[in-house]
């Protein structure tokens, strides 16, 4: 009997207009242009409108890789959308999304999930397995962030890292064939005993931060330098999962499509995997971290752009709070 898994039929993006530079940062807290960019890799983020949604973001992004994958949006009988900054603590935004492409009455599934950063990267892993389960057979996976929502555009340690963004993919039950384009293999993880160095300062149970009479239900804190340390452990011992499982070397490797946090974690990665930088996917300098969109933007300009091309191995990976990490192997 033959294997079903998924393929990647199409791609597509959103970046908000509204562009946030290091020069602008620097006039709201105490840093630099070159403070931020020697640290990060991060010159620019963007910012979502007024009024601009979760939601609005990624049903743009939806209908472009709709269109690239030129298919009926009314096929589609899944959509599993990764996010930690949803429209409403419900219902799900990938419903909100559903009904704004035109296709809930078709009543099919629509979920979100959340790993913060590595939120894609779940989602994608959930797609994955309703396809080889048969459970779906044309699924739109997002990630998508409105992360300037939860910022606290005091702390100079969190604000100049994130923006906002979209991303999203059409995956298609296909036939396996040997050497054929589709996903190979996808790992998940977390770890809930690092809450305290990645996390919001409050939330519906935990209610608001104490002492903060701030509109929200509380803004981004991090530990960075402790963060950074537990990312690029977790993100090599994922990286040499995905290969040992798939019995792979790192030289077969293509493409790395990293979640862009910084650069020098992408940096760490591509060294463990003895990559140069011309084979990894880079949009941190023009985008900033957009959370669970860094890899799907990362993945749809490389597309667009022409780099990535039919046969070719690329390693898709991503570190977010919780912990939470993931990878995903795929053969374009």
């Amino acid at each position: 009997m033959s294997q079903i898994i998924p393929k990647i039929i199409g791609t597509g993006s959103y970046l908000p207009e509204k562009r946030l530079t290091n020069i602008d940062l620097a006039k709201m807290v105490d840093t630099s242009d070159e403070w931020i960019f020697t640290r990060t890799g991060i010159q620019e983020r963007r910012i979502a409108a007024e009024g601009e949604l979760t939601s609005d973001l990624a049903t743009i992004a939806a209908k472009r890789a709709i269109e690239a994958a030129d298919i009926d949006p009314a096929t589609i009988d899944l959509i599993v959308l990764g996010t930690c900054s949803g429209d409403f603590t419900f219902p799900a935004t990938a419903t909100i999304v559903q009904d704004k492409l035109g296709i809930s009455a078709t009543k099919f599934p629509a979920f979100d999930v959340t790993a913060a950063c590595s939120g894609f990267m779940f989602a994608l892993s959930t797609a994955d397995a309703y396809i080889r389960a048969g459970m779906a057979s044309r699924v739109l996976v997002i990630g998508a962030e409105t992360m300037s929502r939860i910022m606290d555009w005091t702390d100079r340690g969190t604000c100049i890292l994130f923006g906002d963004g979209a991303g999203a993919i059409i995956l298609e039950a296909t036939q396996k064939e040997e050497n054929c384009s589709g996903v190979i293999s996808t790992h998940i993880h977390s770890e809930g005993s690092y809450l305290k160095l990645l996390q919001t300062s409050g939330g519906i149970s935990a209610g608001p931060p104490e002492g903060d009479n701030r509109p929200g239900l509380g803004f981004l804190t991090m530990q960075g330098n402790e963060v950074f340390k537990q990312a690029v452990k977790a993100l090599g011992q994922i990286v040499d999962e995905t290969l040992e499982a798939n019995n792979l070397k790192r030289e077969q490797l293509d493409w790395l499509v990293p979640h862009q946090a910084n650069i020098r974690i992408i940096k760490s990665t591509a060294k463990r995997l003895k990559m140069n930088l011309d084979r990894v996917v880079l949009t941190i300098e023009k985008h900033g971290n957009t959370s669970a969109a860094s890899v799907p933007i990362a993945l749809d300009t490389a597309v667009r752009d022409g780099r990535i091309q039919p046969g070719q191995l690329i390693l898709l990976e991503a570190f977010g709070g919780g912990f939470t990490w993931g990878s995903a192997l795929i053969r374009w």
